[in-house]
């Protein structure tokens, strides 16, 4: 966990404070929907269908029990008792009124959160691995350098104004769990041929309307140097950046527009101009940083205790939840535990303020008071002594968050969609919770094998839609709910854009239409662990496309 000074506790008290006046002369009258609008946008707040929104920003998805509860708080007092878990490490609460909006982020500043820059033409939350600090063969903790950009981009008056939103994903390890080739600026930390730490810099990625995956840059960027290269990415994006057209905006279409050579081009010259500067990182700088951060004071434990060994040949249940929602530690003895937010017939990304109360105990009694927020909008125990997990798992499946589906179909990712969001064109959530009824045998599901579902209720692609395995989206004909397919994406290390299957289907045939494609995958793989999206790869459409269709 990060220790916050005196300073970020000044800032957000701050802000909180300008903002409770800001509600006020809305509230007054002095100022309009629309005068009000940059400055509630600037607080993480929305105007939805049916109330504000209010989103939190949960940096590089770390929490601690104090802060889970704080949010616990915040959804039982302000909102409808729970709050909604997203792709960015964020979440947001629904129905909270505007005149009780800068209590409650003076509440959650009382714990060291705030929503600031997770809306609004700034650089937004800024998000790593969920498994950053713990997963083994990591090269540093992605954190760190969150941290600093965190501390970098916030209030920054350069780039609080940008063309259009801003957002940076961090990895360190092979296996990409940060989707960094979906966002505008996505920094892998690897070593390169002289075992130097340094940064592979890609830019230029982004979904929505028209998708990109991001490009490397810089194959290289030493950690001394990463700020100023950043910055210069910056600085050429709000030069050149579109401000007459909402959607050439993105700094993914300036990629696309001047080519990558071209743009990095431009970004060469600019960190010429820069380089060696006050943003150097010297040694002591990030040292001060890394020695915020608190690690626990691990035991030396059996990796294999006798309490798991019984309980796997014990309890079938069990060993299916070890199985599927235990990863390996890079301490011996203790694993990552993965919370499923996605039960059958619920909402995915859901929680209730109960369940985060009880998810806090928890991490208290077995995680050393950490909890973690995933891209996949699932949450983490990180640091859990393997003696502890028939335990631990007893109790999660009281709370309700032990479903064993994580990376199988019914670990959905999905945007709120119609039910909530103005700017969508179909509802998410009932598809979603179908799916997750279709699928719920657990049999069917391991059959499967991983095989990830996403829905988005509009071309915004909140639900990232375009990178899943198969892809979901929203469309509005003639005032009826019509839904896109898409197949063979993936948003990890192999990044891929998803192919349409065929013409859009009404909302009654989307969950018969995964069925069959689900069926064709099953029939056409060469052998048992041939991924969906590899057999995709390796056929094509047609044979989908053919099987869907056909009686159609």
């Amino acid at each position: 966990m990060y220790a916050y000074d005196e300073l970020d506790r000044t800032i957000v008290n701050e802000r909180v404070s300008e903002f409770r006046d800001q509600v006020a002369r809305r509230l007054s009258g002095e100022l309009t929907e629309d005068e009000f609008k940059s400055l509630r946008l600037m607080n993480g707040v929305y105007l939805q269908l049916h109330a504000y929104m209010l989103r939190i920003a949960i940096p590089y998805g770390t929490l601690s029990s104090a802060q889970l509860r704080r949010l616990a708080h915040v959804g039982r007092r302000y909102d409808r008792g729970y709050g909604h878990f997203t792709t960015r490490q964020n979440i947001q609460f629904h129905w909270i009124k505007l005149a009780e909006l800068p209590d409650a982020l003076a509440d959650l500043a009382e714990v060291g959160i705030h929503a600031m820059q997770t809306s609004g033409n700034c650089i937004r939350n800024i998000t790593a691995d969920q498994w950053a600090g713990v997963a083994p063969g990591e090269v540093d903790d992605p954190r760190i350098w969150a941290e600093i950009l965190r501390q970098y981009a916030t209030l920054h008056p350069e780039f609080s104004f940008l063309p259009r939103k801003f957002k940076f994903a961090i990895t360190a390890s092979k296996h990409d769990r940060a989707a960094i080739k979906v966002h505008d600026i996505g920094l892998r930390i690897h070593r390169n041929a002289e075992g130097e730490v340094g940064f592979e810099v890609l830019v230029g990625g982004g979904l929505g309307r028209t998708p990109f995956l991001a490009k490397t840059i810089n194959s290289f960027v030493s950690h001394r140097d990463i700020l100023s290269y950043c910055e210069a990415i910056l600085r050429v994006y709000n030069q050149y950046g579109r401000r007459d057209n909402i959607y050439k905006a993105r700094i993914k279409i300036l990629v696309h527009e001047l080519g990558i050579e071209k743009f990095k081009q431009e970004v060469e010259e600019e960190w010429a101009q820069m380089r060696d500067g006050a943003l150097t990182l010297e040694g002591s700088e990030i040292e001060d940083i890394r020695s915020r951060f608190t690690y626990p004071n691990y035991e030396t434990l059996s990796d294999t205790p006798d309490e798991l060994t019984k309980a796997v040949a014990a309890d079938r249940h069990f060993e299916a939840w070890y199985k599927n929602s235990v990863a390996p530690h890079k301490v011996p003895g203790y694993a990552i535990v993965t919370l499923s937010l996605k039960p059958e017939g619920g909402t995915p990304g859901d929680a209730t303020a109960d369940q985060m109360d009880a998810i806090a105990d928890l991490a208290e009694k077995y995680s050393f008071g950490e909890i973690r927020v995933g891209h996949e909008q699932n949450l983490a125990l990180p640091h859990v002594a393997k003696r502890d997990l028939p335990a631990l798992w007893r109790a999660l499946d009281k709370v309700g968050v032990a479903t064993p589906n994580v990376n199988l179909v019914s670990d959905i990712i999905c945007c709120p969609g119609l039910d909530y969001c103005s700017l969508s064109n179909a509802r998410s959530i009932p598809i979603a919770q179908e799916l997750t009824r279709r699928f719920a045998n657990p049999d069917t599901a391991n059959l499967i094998g991983r095989l990830h579902v996403n829905i988005s209720g509009c071309i915004n692609a909140c639900g990232h839609h375009h990178v899943g395995h198969i892809g979901i989206l929203g469309v509005e004909k003639n005032g009826e709910e019509f839904y896109q397919i898409t197949i063979g994406g993936r948003a990890d290390e192999h990044a891929e854009l998803g192919t349409l299957v065929g013409p859009a289907v009404p909302h009654e045939q989307v969950a018969d239409v995964v069925e069959d494609i689900v069926e064709a995958y099953l029939a056409l793989r060469q052998r048992p662990d041939e991924l969906f999206v590899d057999v995709v790869k390796r056929l094509g459409v047609e044979p989908f496309k053919e099987r869907v269709y056909a009686t159609r």
